[in-house]
């Protein structure tokens, strides 16, 4: 036997050998160490019944022009009709909704800001440079005449300013898993924005959480002043269903000559709710109302509780 071999002989003979040395080397011993669970902890009541809405009729939705469409129930998060419910789309002033959020974790309702730089393009109610509001007019000029200048204004004295504000937006947005979101902007004027009815809709479910926001969009009109009191603006609510359609509690409406018509809507009625988003129709005023007619008209709740375990 030549030296080659007798190399390669102690060499499968070493080989060998390991697998008879007990095992606390680095090669057969698991290392590990423990990690959190990626997944939150949710406290449920699984003895309470769920409500859930159930098309008892079978009939479909009447025809729409909107091109994306989505209407859910509130609390089930059950979606009773959906078109195209994941196309991105311009939201035009759909955004204020994210502008109102930022704004009510940010400051507080009688923090007093000052107008100053404001664009006034598009829907404005008038602000004028130097006037000093509280956070409250401006939230109410924000969701009620859905105004841009109250938009900059609660944009521009953010820390940071208008940019820093955005940031902001767009964070909160991952923070709620708006996964096919992004704003450009406080107001909707930018081609640069973009969004889903499925995720307006879960913005609108977490956005009516709050009092202030639930309580101000459903606001038909109301006067806001200056600290002075000598400069006052009457707003109007741009959504013309509120006070026409049973248990209209208003959000949000959007218009661009882009984006075409917009509309995010919740109604209530006998304790259930839904929530109702359009993006670019051609009528979303007349066409929520249909759906809304449709969805409590061919559905009723029914409660469904779990098994109960041995």
């Amino acid at each position: 036997m030549n030296s080659s071999q007798i190399k390669k002989t102690l060499l499968v003979l070493f080989g060998l050998s390991l697998f008879f040395l007990p095992g606390q080397n680095f090669y057969l011993t698991a290392q590990a160490s423990w990690q959190p669970s990626l997944v939150q902890e949710v406290d449920l009541d699984l003895t309470a019944p769920t409500a859930y809405p159930v098309n008892f009729t079978g009939r479909e939705p009447p025809f729409l022009t909107a091109y994306s469409v989505l209407v859910l129930d509130r609390d089930s998060a059950v979606a009773l009709y959906q078109k195209n419910a994941r196309a991105k789309l311009l939201p035009a002033s759909t955004v204020k909704i994210m502008t109102a959020l930022v704004s009510l974790d940010h400051y507080q309702l009688e923090d007093v800001l000052t107008v100053n730089g404001v664009s006034w393009e598009g829907q404005d109610i008038g602000l004028e440079e130097g006037e000093r509001l509280s956070v409250r007019a401006l939230l109410y000029g924000l969701l009620v005449a859905s105004a841009n200048d109250a938009a900059q204004v609660l944009a521009k004295n953010y820390p940071g300013g208008e940019e820093a504000f955005v940031i902001e937006m767009n964070e909160k947005a991952e923070e709620l898993n708006l996964r096919d979101t992004y704003f450009a902007d406080p107001t909707g004027l930018s081609e640069g924005s973009y969004t889903t009815t499925l995720d307006l809709a879960h913005l609108t479910s977490q956005a009516l959480q709050n009092p202030v926001f639930s309580q101000m969009v459903a606001t038909s009109q109301i006067v806001i002043s200056d600290l002075s009191g000598q400069i006052t603006h009457p707003l109007a609510n741009i959504n013309e269903l509120l006070g026409q359609i049973s248990g209209m509690k208003g959000v949000k409406t959007g218009w661009t000559e882009e984006a075409g018509e917009c509309l995010v809507s919740l109604v209530e009625r006998e304790g259930r709710g839904i929530i109702v988003v359009v993006l670019r129709s051609g009528d979303r005023f007349g066409e929520t109302a249909q759906l809304v007619a449709w969805a409590f008209a061919n559905h009723s709740w029914e409660a469904i509780a779990p098994p109960i375990q041995d």
